[in-house]
């Protein structure tokens, strides 16, 4: 699972507000391409204007999205967090064990 956040450019926002346009569908249409799919996406206020929730087989594929994304140059930014489950995530912790960290400056 991967959280987007995005911003669009204002030539971006200029374009939409002349011609509407629901953009899911062509964020569903990004992802399924990918072998993934569209679990939500919003619009906010704030730093971001919008936020997706994508499914994707794997990094690469979902990598693959936001560099076609990205390129299409609609966007100013955006960042894509890799979400954990609570299953992976105790995976995780179990793992953590294992390692023996060492602060720095610690002997």
């Amino acid at each position: 699972m991967y959280l987007s956040q995005f911003s669009y450019t204002p030539e971006t926002w200029a374009r939409m507000i002349e011609n509407p346009e629901d953009r899911r569908e062509a964020a569903r249409t990004y992802i399924e391409a990918a072998g993934g799919k569209l679990h939500g996406f919003w619009y906010a206020f704030g730093e971001h204007d919008g936020w997706n929730l994508w499914e994707a087989p794997d990094n690469v594929s979902m990598a693959s999205v936001m560099l076609a994304i990205g390129a299409g140059g609609a966007l100013s930014s955006y960042e894509t967090t890799v979400l954990l489950s609570v299953e992976e995530t105790m995976q995780a912790l179990g793992k953590a064990k294992s390692i023996r960290y060492r602060p720095p400056g610690k002997p």
